[in-house]
């Protein structure tokens, strides 16, 4: 049922030993060998060729540099399909992943739009669709490309609103508060932008929740900044 609050359930697993930020994808595809490609929530893929666009439920992250899986509410219910197996281990760039794991965090959240603001940081932002990367590039103010990043952020948020069944019925705001890192990330062999900066919102997001695209493969981690003075 869709509601204004929304509760949701995060797991949070970490697991022991090193995972580079590029071997995520890697990562991911080996999680999904062991349970299987019948597992739709591990993969987004409904059959060779088509994808599912919902917003993912399983995210695969690097934490620290270590291997982590985040857990969105249905996402809890499937992750024990991994740990059914008898054996946990992982082959990744040639070695071998033990993963035993360091901690287990499970959490309800409200989800919300709240009177107050909240400050994030938001790390390999993948924004931009070849549309937008070119109406980006038109802009020559750099004001206007802040507003067309906030929009689009704040059009990622609504997605993970959808995704989690949370109907959202207040205005969202977004501020873009720091200065824009811009890098150059490779997937699936091409070279995209990735954007790193802070940001404030009126919406509640649990930290290391993923926005934008390819948030499955770790990419638009969202991290909570604390903030200097407390209310």
């Amino acid at each position: 049922m869709n509601e204004e609050v929304k509760k949701i359930r995060i797991l949070r697993v970490q697991f022991n030993g090193e995972l580079a930020g590029h071997e995520i994808p890697a990562f991911r595809g080996a999680i999904v060998d062991k349970v299987g490609d019948d597992n739709i929530l591990f993969h987004n893929h409904l059959g060779k060729d088509a994808v599912s666009y919902r917003y993912p439920l399983i995210q695969y992250k690097n934490i620290k540099g270590s291997p982590a899986i985040i857990c969105i509410e249905h996402g809890v219910d499937e992750i024990h399909k991994y740990f059914q197996n008898e054996d946990w281990s992982l082959e990744i760039s040639e070695r071998v992943l033990d993963m035993s794991i360091d901690s287990l965090s499970l959490n309800k959240f409200t989800m919300q739009v709240w009177d107050r603001m909240w400050n994030y940081r938001i790390k390999n932002w993948v924004a931009l669709n070849k549309e937008n990367y070119i109406k980006y590039n038109e802009l020559k103010d750099e004001n206007e490309k802040l507003s067309m990043l906030e929009n689009i952020l704040k059009a990622n948020i609504l997605s993970f609103a959808k995704g989690i069944n949370w109907t959202v019925s207040k205005p969202i705001k977004i501020k873009i508060t720091s200065p824009v890192d811009i890098r150059p990330v490779k997937i699936k062999g091409r070279i995209l932008i990735a954007f790193n900066f802070n940001f404030e919102t009126n919406v509640f997001i649990p930290n290391f929740i993923g926005l934008g695209k390819r948030v499955s493969h770790g990419y638009g981690v969202v991290s909570q900044v604390k903030n200097r003075n407390k209310e």
